[in-house]
């Protein structure tokens, strides 16, 4: 299924700082970056589990914002992209 992950983390310290560098992290591992604290995630329930864990023990959600939209498995009649940074398909073949 694609997962949208958004995330809002304070930066005004360093520990903010941090935050926000392993949270974008995490989310590398799991997907790819299409905005600047946007990224796109194909995951299975398991792997979504882990991810929402992995990110929940970083953020401080008295400071910082975190929302995960479940697209579903048939997001690509729900995803319309227009203007430039044309994403790749994150399901097709790693040829360069």
């Amino acid at each position: 299924m694609l997962v949208l992950i958004t995330y809002d983390v304070s930066t005004v310290s360093s520990a903010g700082q941090k935050r926000l560098r392993r949270v974008s992290k995490i989310c590398q591992d799991y997907g790819q970056r299409v905005q600047n604290f946007v990224f796109e995630c194909v995951v299975d329930s398991t792997q979504l589990t882990a991810l929402r864990l992995k990110l929940l023990s970083i953020i401080d959600q008295d400071q910082d914002s975190l929302r995960i939209y479940q697209l579903g498995n048939n997001y690509k009649n729900k995803v319309e992209h227009l203007g430039v940074k044309e994403s790749i398909d994150l399901e097709g073949p790693l040829i360069f």
